[in-house]
């Protein structure tokens, strides 16, 4: 409302307000009206022209109205809702424009207010799009605050805090409806009705389009290998704190992870939500940039969707298939905006890339600012591979320590992290088959019959590793170094 306010008491004509929240925004405009002594005019289909003497005869109709509003001399603020739905009608566009030059001299502003923020070329350098944000923490702490006041509900205040954290990323109603469903419940608050929250909020991602909540993601000691990345994610994980911003640190953007197909990379995405207590957010990008004539408002309504739900973790998988449809389409409005959107975001959305190849990949992506660091993810060494192999059978409740998997890593040089978990895999439907425990000749015999992906795609691999040598970090520490000095020492 400071912003807004500025804008009226600057002369700004027109003033789009971005909102599904018509009630909320309504009450606020009347407060401000008050407080700058404007008359305030509401128009709807529904109900016609509104002032503060009553209803206007004769304004059902949005052209009526805008006559009416056209008269009238004093300052005050014209409320016009769902106005989007006349945009093809050449006489209310001229209306409008003929409304706008008059409207500023006079000391009024004319506000317009729908969930949709396309204009018209016509009105462009009219109006000015204002995004209303959703309640922020302060007014949901006061909305929790009454409500327990008034059920007399003793509720501590980590408790608290942790309801209007919740809440977060919900409109006003939402809200409301959601605290009296647990009131109605009967469990005063309690741990179980936490889970109503994520279920409200998986509602709000079932209205987008391009996004999709995941409840469970990945866990990080799943993921096999990438020390290197791991570490830099645990050097992170306060990043969004107050104590990182008073130490003058910058919020994270991003991460951007390139490799190998199958080498781990949307497990690492997934465990990145896990390992920082963040719910985790799916971005299907190449839905997004192939909606041809609607990319870019698709693309804002989707951001919007995601920072209203913040602090999260934004993952785009895949990401050149993104550019791919954006070529095929000429979707390339919408690239613009989201390259913007990813330089000049305030909310703490961290974004996961991740991407298999990079000729489809525009070099500007890849300039300092959009993302923290780039990583690349290789085939596994032997080491990661052992690693993954423990993971995977001790996933499947069996005793890594009872094979000897220094030999069945060694069997399987070239493989990725999934072809891994297939040889694991493939060796127990052996034995289910024989009707008889897992075996370590099992893994040996799976490995040995399994040609990995690397083989027949080695010119591909070359050339990921030649471009990422001097563009991208390792995700996994260079182990090269670490056998040499380790055989160093012995040798001392």
């Amino acid at each position: 409302m400071d912003r807004i306010l500025t804008l009226v008491r600057a002369r700004y004509p027109m003033l789009m307000l971005v909102t599904h929240e018509e009630e909320r925004v309504g009450r606020a405009l009347e407060r401000l009206a008050a407080e700058e002594s404007h008359a305030l005019y509401r128009w709807r289909a529904t109900e016609g022209l509104v002032g503060p003497e009553g209803p206007v005869d004769g304004t059902h109709e949005l052209t009526d109205a805008l006559v009416a509003l056209d008269k009238l001399k004093d300052s005050g603020f014209l409320v016009l809702h769902d106005v989007s739905a006349w945009w093809g009608e050449a006489r209310i566009l001229r209306q409008l424009r003929d409304l706008a030059l008059k409207v500023g001299p006079r000391g009024q502003t004319c506000f317009l207010v729908g969930c949709d923020s396309r204009i018209p070329v016509d009105l462009e350098k009219e109006i000015t799009i204002v995004d209303v944000p959703l309640p922020e923490r302060e007014a949901v702490g006061k909305l929790l605050a009454t409500l327990v006041k008034a059920e007399k509900l003793d509720l501590p205040p980590e408790r608290f805090w942790r309801f209007v954290d919740g809440c977060l990323g919900l409109t006003e109603r939402e809200i409301k409806r959601l605290l009296a469903r647990i009131v109605m419940s009967g469990e005063g608050f309690s741990e179980n009705d936490l889970s109503a929250l994520v279920e409200e909020k998986r509602q709000a991602i079932r209205r987008s389009r391009y996004l999709e909540f995941w409840s469970a993601a990945g866990k990080v000691d799943d993921v096999g290998g990438m020390d290197a990345l791991k570490e830099w994610l645990e050097q992170r994980s306060k990043g969004f704190t107050d104590g990182a911003r008073k130490f003058g640190l910058p919020q994270p953007k991003g991460l951007f992870l390139l490799g190998v197909q199958g080498c781990g990379k949307s497990m690492m995405a997934k465990a990145v939500a896990d390992m920082w207590r963040m719910p985790l957010l799916r971005l299907d990008v190449a839905a997004v940039f192939s909606a041809a004539g609607s990319e870019d408002e698709s693309l804002r309504a989707t951001m919007r969707v995601a920072e209203r739900l913040a602090p999260v973790v934004l993952w785009i998988d895949e990401l050149e298939k993104g550019f791919i449809s954006m070529a095929e389409t000429g979707g390339g409005q919408s690239f613009g905006s989201f390259l913007t959107w990813m330089q000049e975001k305030t909310e703490p959305v961290f974004v996961v890339a991740t991407a298999n190849d990079v000729r489809h990949l525009p070099p500007e992506l890849m300039r300092k600012g959009r993302f923290d660091d780039i990583f690349f993810v290789d085939l596994p060494d032997v080491h990661e591979r052992l690693q993954i192999l423990e993971i995977h059978l001790r996933l499947r409740d069996r005793d890594p320590h009872a094979f000897d998997l220094t030999q069945v890593a060694e069997e399987t040089e070239r493989f990725s992290g999934a072809e891994l978990e297939q040889v694991v895999v493939s060796a127990l439907f052996t034995a289910f088959a024989e009707e008889r425990q897992l075996c370590f000749e099992d893994l040996v015999e799976a490995a040995r019959d399994s040609v990995p992906l690397a083989v027949t795609m080695d010119d591909h691999i070359k050339q990921l590793r030649e471009w990422a040598r001097p563009r991208a970090r390792r995700a996994s520490i260079d182990r090269h170094r670490v056998d040499f000095f380790e055989h160093w020492e012995e040798a001392e």
